[in-house]
């Protein structure tokens, strides 16, 4: 998760950074970008991220180099590294227009709208 403060090129050089570490010691199978989202609570006084997501093979000298130069960078909010299983399919973007937590929800009505109204309580004589 990238700070949104510096500008785009900032981050995709950052970026770019990143995937040449990988590139260097390692194998880079997918990567994808997906944009500035809201946090679901402040990172370093930030409500909001660049999410980039990389998958790659590497030795464990790589994921020493990417945790050493990720915690020292500036621009980088926070980041994690798994270990995942070759069959494990790749991760699909979550949409965009997802409601934030806390967000307010459209309730839908259940039942008929017509039953609704015949069923109105009648006011009392």
């Amino acid at each position: 998760m990238l700070d949104p403060g510096p500008d785009e090129a900032g981050r995709d050089a950052l970026a770019q950074e990143v995937r040449g570490q990988i590139e260097a010691k390692g194998t880079l199978k997918h990567e994808n970008g997906w944009g500035l989202r809201k946090l679901a609570y402040e990172i370093g006084q930030r409500n909001e991220a660049d999410y980039r997501w990389f998958r790659f093979e590497g030795p464990s000298e790589l994921l020493d180099s990417l945790e050493h130069s990720l915690k020292i960078a500036d621009g980088v909010l926070r980041f994690r590294i798994f270990k995942v299983d070759a069959s494990t399919p790749v991760m699909v973007p979550p949409a965009a227009s997802a409601p934030g937590p806390g967000a307010p929800r459209e309730r839908i009505a259940r039942g008929d709208a017509e039953a609704d109204e015949d069923a109105a309580v009648a006011p009392a004589e």
